[in-house]
């Protein structure tokens, strides 16, 4: 089951710490050549090598590449009535949230007739990308869409891939989430070429470039993503999940295996991270890890998660140990489950999303604590946050100066480009006044 990494008796460095952290053996650079190829093959062929690769990694044919909108709205009019309720109810919650992550416009004078202004543009067009796989993710839906929606994005396109188990459709509740939220620019399309079919567009199928792609996925879907960082956005190169949880002798052993256990069900792949100064609980941790990954569904999957080198037990003198340790691992959902949280709160630099408390457990945030879940995995949260309105939008500064206003800097622009051997530049101020 779960490893033990003992770190008590010592206070690493964080390039020691960042030596030890425990990762899942994943190398998105040895999916490169094989993206590029599928890339390749959609740019060249269109939709012809987009059902082939359904073919050959769905095991389905869509006969289309494009969702009908018909079908979208026969899978919305489908949802079982809790489905819908659940879904309307995400939707406004994570609306409600995304909306305060909107900039408001500033204006600042700087002096009479100086003023720079602020504003925050949205992107015109963009890609969101729905997984398959393992699990079937409606509320990854809702976590792309409404923030770009929030946003005040003009064209949203989705994608997801066709179904085996549903004669090459995607699967029906993803298409009647999208039909919920009024998406009806939908692509039967999966993996890398999904993604390059975003970057670079479809002709033959009317999918017209996107500005920037997001959502989860798998290693070739990374791949993918960094292969066509340039030509267009990107949100994160989502990994395997991971959760780390930072709790001491108060913290409830049952519910920190629970949630442990939660993410591990996601993937083999998964990392499952206690981190405690306290023997007693790390040990009823795994006496409730070991029972509740035996009695839960997918026993197999989560056990492989848990018994990977990607998660363990981490044994620390104090909880400023720990804290050094959740900031070298930059966990994409960081649990704190510790008598006095905010002190440690005060002192986390590094996660994706942060659940407070014995009642915040990260399947709060998957589904309905408003919060997206779509975050940095594999320790990216060191240098990149997770999916919201701001993702769509660019901070642009707008520059107003009168006459007198520039009359009044020119000898300090004058100054640094003569400075910089660049004399052009201070001649192109001067020339608006003649001295």
């Amino acid at each position: 089951m779960l490893r033990t990494i003992d770190l008590r008796g010592s206070r690493p460095s964080e390039s020691e710490l960042l030596a030890l952290v425990p990762r899942a053996a994943t190398d998105v650079a040895a999916a490169l050549e094989p993206a590029r190829a599928l890339i390749d093959d959609v740019r060249a062929r269109g939709e012809a090598a987009l059902l082939e690769q359904a073919e050959r990694f769905d095991r389905a044919n869509p006969g289309a590449v494009r969702v009908p909108a018909s079908e979208l709205a026969e899978a919305r009019d489908a949802l079982r009535p809790d489905v819908r309720r659940a879904i309307e109810s995400t939707i406004a919650r994570v609306r409600a949230a995304s909306a305060a992550q909107v900039p408001a416009p500033e204006r600042t004078v700087l002096a009479d007739g100086a003023v720079v202004e602020q504003r925050w543009q949205p992107v015109g067009r963009v890609g969101l990308y729905v997984p398959g796989g393992k699990a079937v993710y409606p509320s990854s839906v809702v976590m792309n869409v409404v923030p770009a929606q929030v946003a005040g994005v003009r064209s949203i396109a989705l994608a997801s891939p066709p179904q085996e188990a549903y004669g090459g459709r995607i699967h029906p509740t993803i298409a009647g989430v999208a039909a919920l939220l009024g998406i009806d620019e939908v692509y039967a399309m999966g993996g890398a070429g999904a993604i390059g079919a975003f970057a670079y567009g479809v002709p033959d199928i009317g999918l017209a470039p996107v500005q920037r792609v997001t959502g989860p996925g798998n290693v070739f879907v990374a791949a993918a993503k960094r292969l066509v960082q340039g030509v267009t956005g990107i949100d994160a190169e989502a990994g395997p999940t991971d959760i780390l949880v930072i709790a001491d002798e108060a913290a409830d052993a049952d519910f920190v295996a629970s949630d442990l256990v939660s993410q591990a069900e996601h993937d083999e792949l998964a990392a499952a991270v206690l981190v405690t100064d306290s023997l007693d609980l790390a040990e009823r941790v795994l006496e409730r890890v070991t029972i509740r990954s035996t009695e839960t569904r997918h026993s197999a999957r989560v056990r492989a998660a848990l018994e990977g080198p990607q998660s363990a037990i981490v044994l620390v003198d104090d909880l400023d140990v720990a804290v050094d340790f959740a900031n070298a691992f930059g966990a994409e959902h960081l649990e704190i489950q510790v008598r006095d949280p905010d002190a440690v709160l005060a002192r986390i630099e590094n996660a994706g999303a942060i659940f407070i408390g014995p009642y915040s457990p990260v399947s709060l945030g998957d589904y309905a604590a408003g919060s997206n879940h779509v975050l940095p995995t594999g320790g990216m949260a060191r240098h990149a946050a997770g999916l919201s309105a701001a993702t769509f939008l660019r901070p642009q500064q707008v520059v107003r100066y009168d006459e007198a206003a520039l009359h009044a800097v020119a000898p300090v622009i004058a100054t640094l480009s003569a400075e910089e051997d660049l004399p052009a530049h201070g001649e192109a101020v001067i020339a608006r006044f003649g001295d």
